[in-house]
């Protein structure tokens, strides 16, 4: 802090030297061309003194951003000719503005990051990517000041030899024409002179240029990665879509929206993971489980606690009922419907332009489209565990065939891994009677939220009466004497054994890559297909979108992925959109359920962005206190000093339902004063939300206004 202090003291008396002392009459034409026989001169008695003390103070005028940097230009050619200034400006002007990219590197860049670093982020990919080029466009075209470049590149990743010699390159046209205008100073009567707009015009095209070379050269690029293929002449399909989950239906829709001819090719059951494993059948059996919990606690709305008589069966039953229920929406019947063609059968990628299935029914058919959407979706992990073939085990997706035909709930049942799957389903078959035990290798339950989050999951689940096990890392799977039990080791290194009569792996999700043809075409993989910021693939007719191809393993995500996919795939040869990934929430549905979108406090710290913090605890919400359900809390995140939400996380019911408005909200840039000024019905839970706001401006009052205020009504009263 204090170098910074002095820094700006050294540079505030530089400049008030330099008004001071009326240097600024010195910077401009008229004195220049008045002065230029004195200079001749003085050039002749000292002809090295006088261009080192003329570089020296181009450099100091350059790198504090004063003006007068033309004037010192064309003082250049007028001084000491074409190639001599050209010379001394050339890298005067390269090292001073290499000066203001430091100063205001060190001055400025910590403020702005710690204020913008979210906004920040794609800026940076962008000029870790294509830094140098953005910048030598810029130096072409002197119609963008130069010390404004130099002050906003210093506040960015862009290395500092990186940003010298690209402006040393950049600026050489600029600095020639200017130079060379100089040796002309008698022609020239004002600066504007200098710039004619047929010149500027020619700087511009100068300045385009780079953009079509650029251009150029990825049509180069294309073509080498088209090269050893042959494209078909003409094609069966606009667009084909390879598995029908979320993303993949969500692709066919839009296809099929515009009018374009589309096939969508699904191996197994329409609606993916989501409907038949995951999302559906999952929140129903949380929906059966939750009632049971609250009949035990109806002492807490002043009735009788029952024990819930019920069969596990006929639990499981209505599981599927549900999902029989919701699967019209995506059944082959519907799509075939919106005009899709549906395909059962599993597709192979044979090149660009190609796609075989083997279709279910026997045969297989070969398709050239113009277009490919990869939307294989995930599956569930299954980790390198020894003996893990020798004991009975299931996972998220297998257990709902495995466990319906059980008349009960498994009696022990063991869940490997504490994320938000595993989570879930050991309070939902705790409160159907299994006796649960959770391991977790990481020392926190749900590891990506809050720890304090954490905690109050973990409490949840031992009122529920789920053994959970953190810290502790699974070593082998043993079945012997009609026993199975899962040895593992503590944090300790002590070793732990756990019997049990299922095991349920929940230890992750991983994308599915294999039987795509990715390998033969080599489209690069890493644990997800790899793809450029519009979803294209090696080759850019050939997309990915939802599990396969990015972090965020949600239903929601891989829609909204699959539109920034149909539309590059469909329209991308007249405009693309980057993917965006800066508002995607989500929730665990344990009870109180969990629900985050943006910044979570501990991503905050760790990543060293500056944030405030406002929270408001459901215990002092009136329609939470009626409901008996006074647990939890709404927590936001600001940027220091302003009402822009970083993030927003929220513990309680229907937490996921509240959570609505915070997207809404970060997605749209509406702060918590809007927030604040919204009218929520009473008494609902959405006016935690509203509290929460009320938080942050109570933090945030004027208290000297406040105190005049104060001295008005008190003069008022007499």
């Amino acid at each position: 802090m204090k170098k910074r202090l002095w820094i700006l003291l050294i540079i505030a008396a530089v400049v008030a030297t330099f008004y001071a002392l009326g240097l600024d009459s010195y910077l401009t034409l008229d004195q220049l061309k008045a002065s230029q026989s004195r200079f001749d001169d003085l050039l002749e008695q000292h002809p090295v003194a006088i261009p080192a003390a003329y570089f020296i103070i181009y450099v100091l005028v350059t790198a504090v951003s004063l003006p007068g940097a033309t004037i010192m230009t064309l003082a250049g050619g007028a001084l000491f000719g074409l190639w001599q200034g050209l010379l001394l400006v050339s890298f005067a002007s390269s090292i001073g503005a290499t000066l203001a990219f430091l100063v205001a590197r060190f001055l400025l860049r910590e403020t702005v990051r710690a204020r913008f670093g979210e906004r920040l982020k794609a800026i940076d990919r962008g000029i870790q990517r294509d830094g140098a080029f953005y910048l030598f466009t810029l130096r072409l075209v002197p119609i963008f000041p130069f010390f404004i470049i130099n002050l906003v590149m210093g506040l960015t990743r862009l290395r500092t030899w990186t940003f010298y010699w690209v402006s040393q390159l950049g600026m050489l046209a600029g600095t020639a024409v200017y130079v060379n205008a100089g040796t002309q100073l008698a022609q020239v009567e004002r600066v504007g002179d200098v710039l004619s707009p047929e010149l500027l015009l020619s700087f511009v095209l100068l300045g385009l240029f780079p953009w079509i070379a650029r251009a150029i050269v990825a049509l180069v690029q294309r073509r080498r990665v088209y090269r050893p293929w042959q494209r078909p002449r003409q094609f069966d399909r606009n667009l084909v879509v390879i598995g029908a989950g979320a993303g993949g239906l969500v692709s066919a829709y839009i296809a099929a929206t515009v009018r374009a001819k589309v096939t969508l090719v699904e191996a197994q059951r329409m609606g993916g993971d989501c409907l038949n494993y995951g999302c559906v059948p999952s929140k129903a059996l949380i929906r059966s489980t939750r009632l049971a919990s609250q009949m035990r606690r109806a002492d807490q709305y002043g009735l009788q606690p029952v024990e819930p008589g019920f069969s596990f069966r006929a639990v499981m039953e209505r599981v599927q009922r549900i999902v029989a229920e919701i699967e019209p929406h995506d059944s082959v019947e519907r799509y075939s419907g919106l005009g899709v063609d549906v395909l059962q059968g599993y597709a192979r990628i044979v090149d660009p332009w190609t796609v075989e299935i083997s279709l279910n029914a026997g045969g297989t058919r070969r398709l050239t489209t113009r277009a490919i959407v990869i939307a294989a979706g995930a599956a569930p992990h299954i980790p390198d565990l020894p003996g893990l073939a020798e004991v009975d085990y299931v996972t998220s997706d297998t257990l709902w065939e495995r466990f319906a035909g059980l008349d009960h709930a498994p009696r022990r049942l063991l869940v490997l891994g504490g994320g938000p799957i595993g989570c879930e389903l050991s309070q939902a078959f705790a409160r159907l009677g299994s006796r649960v035990t959770v391991l977790q290798r990481n020392q926190h339950l749900l590891p990506k939220e809050d720890p304090e989050v954490s905690t109050m999951a973990r409490q949840a689940l031992a009122e529920d009466g789920v053994r959970v096990l953190t810290g502790h890392t699974a070593l082998r799977c043993v079945r012997e004497a009609g026993e199975q039990y899962l040895l593992a080791e503590d944090d300790e290194g002590a070793e732990v054994r756990i019997v049990f009569d299922h095991l349920l792996l929940a230890v992750g999700r991983r994308p599915r890559l294999q039987g795509y043809g990715l390998e033969d075409l080599g489209i690069p993989t890493n644990h997800t297909v790899t793809t450029n910021e519009y979803l294209e693939t090696l080759y850019p007719n050939i997309f990915a979108a939802g599990d396969v191809a990015g972090d965020y393993q949600y239903t929601h995500a891989a829609a909204h992925m699959a539109w920034y996919a149909a539309v590059n795939a469909l329209f991308g040869q007249l405009k693309r959109f980057k993917v965006d990934y800066s508002v995607i929430p989500h929730v665990t549905f344990i009870e109180p359920e969990v629900a985050r979108v943006g910044l979570s406090e501990q991503e905050a710290i760790e990543r060293g962005i500056a944030h405030e913090i406002t929270r408001y605890d459901l215990a002092d919400l009136d329609r939470a206190i009626a409901d008996s359900s006074a647990r939890g809390f709404v927590k936001v995140l600001t940027v220091p000093g302003r009402d822009r939400i970083l993030g927003a996380t929220i513990v309680g019911p229907q937490a996921g339902e509240l959570l609505a408005e915070f997207i809404l909200a970060m997605r749209h840039g509406l702060g918590l004063n809007k927030l604040l000024g919204t009218i929520h019905s009473y008494p609902t839970l959405a006016e935690a939300n509203k509290y929460a706001a009320g938080e942050w401006k109570k933090a945030h009052a004027p208290e000297r206004l406040l105190g005049w205020v104060e001295r008005y009504h008190r003069w008022r009263r007499g």
